[in-house]
Protein backbone atom coordinates (compact mmCIF):
# COMPACT_ATOMS: atom_id res chain seq x y z
CA UNK A 1 0.00 0.00 0.00
CA UNK A 2 1.72 3.61 -0.96
CA UNK A 3 1.52 5.84 1.74
CA UNK A 4 -1.59 7.93 2.66
CA UNK A 5 -1.49 11.42 1.17
CA UNK A 6 0.75 10.55 -2.03
CA UNK A 7 -1.87 7.98 -3.35
CA UNK A 8 -5.00 6.13 -1.99
CA UNK A 9 -4.53 2.38 -2.06
CA UNK A 10 -5.32 -0.01 -4.02
CA UNK A 11 -7.48 3.06 -6.27
CA UNK A 12 -9.56 3.76 -4.41
CA UNK A 13 -11.42 6.65 -4.88
CA UNK A 14 -12.98 9.10 -2.08
CA UNK A 15 -15.25 11.78 -3.02
CA UNK A 16 -15.95 14.92 -0.74
CA UNK A 17 -16.06 13.82 3.26
CA UNK A 18 -13.75 11.08 2.45
CA UNK A 19 -16.56 8.90 1.33
CA UNK A 20 -16.73 6.05 -1.44
CA UNK A 21 -17.27 6.92 -5.06
CA UNK A 22 -19.45 4.25 -6.07
CA UNK A 23 -17.60 1.63 -8.34
CA UNK A 24 -18.27 -1.58 -10.53
CA UNK A 25 -18.67 -4.09 -7.65
CA UNK A 26 -19.11 -7.09 -10.35
CA UNK A 27 -15.55 -6.34 -13.19
CA UNK A 28 -11.89 -7.88 -11.43
CA UNK A 29 -9.71 -5.01 -13.36
CA UNK A 30 -5.70 -5.33 -12.55
CA UNK A 31 -6.31 -3.14 -9.31
CA UNK A 32 -8.22 -5.41 -7.41
CA UNK A 33 -6.49 -8.99 -8.27
CA UNK A 34 -3.15 -7.35 -7.37
CA UNK A 35 -4.90 -6.32 -3.72
CA UNK A 36 -6.77 -9.93 -3.44
CA UNK A 37 -3.46 -11.34 -4.40
CA UNK A 38 -1.40 -9.71 -1.65
CA UNK A 39 -3.96 -10.48 0.91
CA UNK A 40 -4.06 -13.91 0.15
CA UNK A 41 -0.45 -13.96 0.59
CA UNK A 42 -0.57 -11.85 3.90
CA UNK A 43 -3.17 -13.74 5.51
CA UNK A 44 -1.54 -17.46 4.29
CA UNK A 45 1.85 -16.48 5.90
CA UNK A 46 0.11 -15.56 9.21
CA UNK A 47 0.06 -19.06 10.17
CA UNK A 48 3.59 -19.75 10.24
CA UNK A 49 4.66 -16.26 11.52
CA UNK A 50 2.49 -16.93 14.42
CA UNK A 51 4.24 -20.36 15.29
CA UNK A 52 7.59 -19.14 14.65
CA UNK A 53 6.50 -16.30 17.28
CA UNK A 54 4.58 -18.45 20.08
CA UNK A 55 8.39 -19.91 21.45
CA UNK A 56 9.18 -16.30 22.57
CA UNK A 57 5.71 -15.01 23.80
CA UNK A 58 3.02 -16.71 25.11
CA UNK A 59 -0.46 -16.49 23.04
CA UNK A 60 -2.20 -13.36 24.82
CA UNK A 61 0.95 -11.65 24.51
CA UNK A 62 1.82 -12.25 21.16
CA UNK A 63 -2.07 -11.23 19.96
CA UNK A 64 -1.63 -8.19 22.29
CA UNK A 65 2.22 -6.78 20.60
CA UNK A 66 0.93 -7.35 16.98
CA UNK A 67 -2.23 -5.51 17.34
CA UNK A 68 -0.04 -2.28 19.05
CA UNK A 69 2.08 -2.78 16.07
CA UNK A 70 -1.30 -2.74 13.17
CA UNK A 71 -3.06 0.02 15.50
CA UNK A 72 -0.01 2.02 15.50
CA UNK A 73 0.37 1.34 11.70
CA UNK A 74 -3.15 1.98 10.47
CA UNK A 75 -3.41 5.10 13.05
CA UNK A 76 -0.81 6.60 11.68
CA UNK A 77 -2.33 5.88 8.14
CA UNK A 78 -5.58 7.09 9.19
CA UNK A 79 -4.98 10.05 10.68
CA UNK A 80 -2.64 11.37 8.01
CA UNK A 81 -5.65 10.40 5.42
CA UNK A 82 -8.06 12.55 7.98
CA UNK A 83 -10.40 9.81 8.96
CA UNK A 84 -13.72 10.17 9.63
CA UNK A 85 -15.37 10.32 13.00
CA UNK A 86 -17.41 7.43 14.15
CA UNK A 87 -21.04 7.88 14.27
CA UNK A 88 -22.42 7.56 17.82
CA UNK A 89 -24.89 5.12 17.17
CA UNK A 90 -22.25 3.09 15.57
CA UNK A 91 -19.81 2.29 18.44
CA UNK A 92 -21.71 -0.32 20.08
CA UNK A 93 -21.11 -2.24 16.64
CA UNK A 94 -17.39 -1.27 15.83
CA UNK A 95 -16.82 -2.37 19.66
CA UNK A 96 -18.68 -5.47 18.89
CA UNK A 97 -17.31 -6.18 15.59
CA UNK A 98 -13.37 -5.43 17.17
CA UNK A 99 -13.75 -8.22 19.92
CA UNK A 100 -15.28 -10.70 17.65
CA UNK A 101 -12.53 -10.21 14.65
CA UNK A 102 -9.53 -8.73 16.66
CA UNK A 103 -9.96 -10.05 20.24
CA UNK A 104 -11.25 -13.10 20.25
CA UNK A 105 -10.21 -14.46 16.92
CA UNK A 106 -6.88 -13.73 17.66
CA UNK A 107 -6.68 -15.06 21.33
CA UNK A 108 -7.87 -18.37 20.17
CA UNK A 109 -6.14 -18.87 17.05
CA UNK A 110 -2.79 -17.91 18.92
CA UNK A 111 -3.84 -20.71 21.53
CA UNK A 112 -4.50 -23.17 19.56
CA UNK A 113 -1.31 -23.09 17.01
CA UNK A 114 0.72 -24.18 20.08
CA UNK A 115 0.19 -27.46 19.22
CA UNK A 116 -1.90 -27.36 15.64
CA UNK A 117 0.53 -27.25 12.56
CA UNK A 118 0.34 -23.71 10.80
CA UNK A 119 -1.46 -25.45 7.55
CA UNK A 120 -3.77 -27.70 9.41
CA UNK A 121 -5.10 -23.72 11.87
CA UNK A 122 -5.31 -22.58 7.82
CA UNK A 123 -7.54 -25.66 6.93
CA UNK A 124 -9.79 -24.94 10.36
CA UNK A 125 -9.95 -21.52 9.73
CA UNK A 126 -11.40 -22.18 6.13
CA UNK A 127 -14.08 -23.73 7.28
CA UNK A 128 -15.58 -20.09 8.33
CA UNK A 129 -17.66 -19.56 5.62
CA UNK A 130 -19.46 -22.97 5.72
CA UNK A 131 -19.87 -21.83 9.56
CA UNK A 132 -20.90 -18.54 8.30
CA UNK A 133 -24.02 -20.11 6.28
CA UNK A 134 -25.03 -21.80 9.59
CA UNK A 135 -25.69 -18.69 11.44
CA UNK A 136 -26.83 -16.83 8.52
CA UNK A 137 -29.66 -19.26 8.64
CA UNK A 138 -29.62 -19.35 12.55
CA UNK A 139 -29.53 -15.97 13.17
CA UNK A 140 -30.29 -14.01 9.88
CA UNK A 141 -32.81 -16.43 8.89
CA UNK A 142 -31.47 -16.92 5.55
CA UNK A 143 -33.25 -20.01 2.95
CA UNK A 144 -30.73 -22.86 3.33
CA UNK A 145 -30.75 -25.35 0.46
CA UNK A 146 -30.39 -29.12 0.01
CA UNK A 147 -26.86 -28.64 -1.66
CA UNK A 148 -25.76 -25.61 1.46
CA UNK A 149 -26.75 -28.59 3.75
CA UNK A 150 -24.94 -31.12 2.19
CA UNK A 151 -21.97 -28.79 2.03
CA UNK A 152 -21.98 -28.13 5.81
CA UNK A 153 -22.24 -31.82 6.92
CA UNK A 154 -19.47 -32.79 4.59
CA UNK A 155 -17.54 -29.60 5.96
CA UNK A 156 -17.85 -30.69 9.47
CA UNK A 157 -16.95 -34.39 8.51
CA UNK A 158 -13.59 -32.68 7.19
CA UNK A 159 -13.23 -30.53 10.19
CA UNK A 160 -13.48 -33.98 12.08
CA UNK A 161 -11.06 -35.92 10.10
CA UNK A 162 -8.52 -32.18 10.86
CA UNK A 163 -9.05 -32.30 14.69
CA UNK A 164 -8.20 -36.27 15.00
CA UNK A 165 -4.86 -35.76 12.25
CA UNK A 166 -3.34 -33.20 14.72
CA UNK A 167 -3.16 -35.49 17.70
CA UNK A 168 -0.37 -37.41 18.57
CA UNK A 169 -2.52 -40.51 18.43
CA UNK A 170 -6.07 -41.05 16.46
CA UNK A 171 -7.81 -38.63 19.53
CA UNK A 172 -9.04 -34.79 19.57
CA UNK A 173 -6.57 -32.29 19.32
CA UNK A 174 -8.21 -29.29 22.09
CA UNK A 175 -5.88 -27.02 19.86
CA UNK A 176 -7.98 -27.88 16.66
CA UNK A 177 -11.23 -26.78 18.99
CA UNK A 178 -9.42 -23.62 19.98
CA UNK A 179 -9.12 -23.09 16.02
CA UNK A 180 -12.50 -23.81 15.84
CA UNK A 181 -14.09 -20.97 18.04
CA UNK A 182 -11.46 -18.50 15.85
CA UNK A 183 -13.44 -19.73 13.29
CA UNK A 184 -17.02 -19.35 14.39
CA UNK A 185 -15.73 -15.63 15.80
CA UNK A 186 -14.84 -14.67 12.05
CA UNK A 187 -17.92 -16.15 10.63
CA UNK A 188 -20.25 -13.85 13.84
CA UNK A 189 -17.67 -10.61 12.96
CA UNK A 190 -18.34 -11.31 9.26
CA UNK A 191 -22.54 -11.63 9.18
CA UNK A 192 -22.24 -8.85 11.48
CA UNK A 193 -19.45 -6.95 9.45
CA UNK A 194 -21.16 -6.55 5.92
CA UNK A 195 -23.66 -4.15 6.97
CA UNK A 196 -21.52 -1.20 8.03
CA UNK A 197 -19.00 -1.67 5.94
CA UNK A 198 -20.37 0.91 3.41
CA UNK A 199 -20.71 3.90 5.84
CA UNK A 200 -16.77 4.33 6.44
CA UNK A 201 -13.63 3.91 3.85
CA UNK A 202 -11.99 1.20 3.95
CA UNK A 203 -8.79 2.00 5.83
CA UNK A 204 -11.02 4.13 8.85
CA UNK A 205 -13.49 1.15 9.15
CA UNK A 206 -10.34 -1.29 9.49
CA UNK A 207 -8.65 1.29 11.99
CA UNK A 208 -11.49 1.60 14.67
CA UNK A 209 -12.29 -2.30 14.37
CA UNK A 210 -8.31 -2.60 15.36
CA UNK A 211 -8.77 -0.44 17.89
CA UNK A 212 -11.81 -1.67 19.48
CA UNK A 213 -10.44 -4.92 19.56
CA UNK A 214 -7.26 -3.92 20.86
CA UNK A 215 -8.21 -2.37 24.16
CA UNK A 216 -9.43 -5.33 25.81
CA UNK A 217 -6.73 -6.79 24.98
CA UNK A 218 -4.09 -4.59 27.28
CA UNK A 219 -5.31 -7.10 30.36
CA UNK A 220 -2.07 -9.26 28.85
CA UNK A 221 0.29 -5.92 28.65
CA UNK A 222 2.40 -7.13 31.79
CA UNK A 223 3.10 -10.46 30.77
CA UNK A 224 3.93 -8.99 27.31
CA UNK A 225 6.42 -6.57 29.23
CA UNK A 226 7.70 -9.73 31.02
CA UNK A 227 8.26 -11.70 27.41
CA UNK A 228 10.19 -9.06 25.39
CA UNK A 229 12.87 -9.22 27.88
CA UNK A 230 13.99 -12.29 26.77
CA UNK A 231 12.09 -12.57 23.20
CA UNK A 232 14.81 -12.51 20.31
CA UNK A 233 14.54 -10.42 17.78
CA UNK A 234 13.72 -12.30 14.90
CA UNK A 235 10.61 -13.12 16.94
CA UNK A 236 9.73 -9.45 17.47
CA UNK A 237 10.14 -8.85 13.92
CA UNK A 238 7.71 -11.21 12.77
CA UNK A 239 5.29 -9.99 15.60
CA UNK A 240 5.85 -6.47 14.11
CA UNK A 241 5.26 -8.33 10.39
CA UNK A 242 2.37 -9.71 11.80
CA UNK A 243 0.86 -6.38 12.92
CA UNK A 244 1.50 -4.24 9.92
CA UNK A 245 0.75 -6.61 7.24
CA UNK A 246 -1.46 -9.52 7.69
CA UNK A 247 -3.44 -7.54 10.73
CA UNK A 248 -3.55 -4.03 8.84
CA UNK A 249 -3.25 -4.10 5.45
CA UNK A 250 -4.70 -7.03 4.35
CA UNK A 251 -7.81 -5.76 6.67
CA UNK A 252 -7.59 -2.69 4.77
CA UNK A 253 -7.77 -4.77 1.12
CA UNK A 254 -10.67 -7.40 2.79
CA UNK A 255 -12.47 -3.95 3.25
CA UNK A 256 -11.52 -2.06 0.13
CA UNK A 257 -12.46 -5.97 -2.27
CA UNK A 258 -15.53 -5.79 -0.46
CA UNK A 259 -16.55 -2.18 -1.69
CA UNK A 260 -15.03 -3.28 -5.45
CA UNK A 261 -16.88 -6.93 -6.20
CA UNK A 262 -19.52 -8.89 -4.71
CA UNK A 263 -19.09 -10.52 -1.28
CA UNK A 264 -19.33 -14.44 -2.97
CA UNK A 265 -16.36 -13.67 -5.42
CA UNK A 266 -13.90 -12.17 -3.57
CA UNK A 267 -14.78 -14.90 -0.53
CA UNK A 268 -14.12 -17.47 -3.19
CA UNK A 269 -10.59 -16.36 -3.73
CA UNK A 270 -10.36 -17.42 0.01
CA UNK A 271 -10.38 -21.32 -0.82
CA UNK A 272 -6.48 -20.46 -2.13
CA UNK A 273 -5.37 -19.83 1.30
CA UNK A 274 -4.94 -23.26 3.39
CA UNK A 275 -2.96 -24.13 -0.35
CA UNK A 276 -0.32 -21.07 0.42
CA UNK A 277 -0.69 -21.50 3.84
CA UNK A 278 0.49 -25.01 3.51
CA UNK A 279 3.49 -24.24 0.89
CA UNK A 280 4.69 -20.97 3.09
CA UNK A 281 4.83 -23.28 6.45
CA UNK A 282 6.93 -25.90 4.62
CA UNK A 283 9.29 -23.23 3.12
CA UNK A 284 9.41 -21.42 6.92
CA UNK A 285 9.30 -23.94 9.36
CA UNK A 286 9.48 -27.23 7.33
CA UNK A 287 6.39 -27.89 8.45
CA UNK A 288 3.62 -29.71 6.97
CA UNK A 289 -0.09 -31.27 8.29
CA UNK A 290 -0.49 -34.89 8.80
CA UNK A 291 -1.80 -37.25 5.84
CA UNK A 292 -5.46 -37.01 7.55
CA UNK A 293 -5.60 -33.38 7.89
CA UNK A 294 -4.56 -33.10 4.92
CA UNK A 295 -7.67 -35.38 3.50
CA UNK A 296 -9.73 -33.61 6.43
CA UNK A 297 -8.76 -30.09 4.71
CA UNK A 298 -10.12 -31.28 1.21
CA UNK A 299 -13.37 -32.84 2.16
CA UNK A 300 -13.74 -29.27 4.29
CA UNK A 301 -13.25 -26.98 1.78
CA UNK A 302 -15.23 -29.56 -1.09
CA UNK A 303 -17.89 -28.98 2.17
CA UNK A 304 -17.44 -24.91 1.98
CA UNK A 305 -17.89 -24.71 -1.91
CA UNK A 306 -20.63 -27.14 -1.70
CA UNK A 307 -22.14 -24.98 1.38
CA UNK A 308 -21.81 -21.97 -0.66
CA UNK A 309 -22.35 -22.39 -3.96
CA UNK A 310 -25.43 -20.66 -4.55
CA UNK A 311 -24.74 -18.06 -2.17
CA UNK A 312 -23.32 -14.62 -1.28
CA UNK A 313 -22.75 -14.86 2.15
CA UNK A 314 -19.64 -12.35 3.57
CA UNK A 315 -16.60 -14.37 5.41
CA UNK A 316 -13.05 -13.33 6.14
CA UNK A 317 -11.02 -16.59 7.25
CA UNK A 318 -7.99 -14.91 7.81
CA UNK A 319 -4.93 -15.05 10.40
Amino acid sequence: MEPEGAAVPCGIRFGAGGEDQPLNRTRLDSRLILAVAAMLVMWASAFAAIRSALPAFPPGALALLRFLFASVTLGALSLARGMPRPARRDLPTLLSLGVLGITIYHLSLNWGQQTVTAGAASLLIASAPMVTALLARLLLKEALGRWAWDGILLGFGGIALITLGEGKALRIEPGALVILLAAVSASLYSVLQKKHVDRYPPLAFTTYVVWAGTVPMLIFLPQLLEALKTAPAGAIAAVAYLGAFPGGLAYVLWVYGLSRTTASRLSSFLYLSPVLAIAIAWVWLREIPSWLSLIGGLVTIGGVALANLRRGSAIRPSA
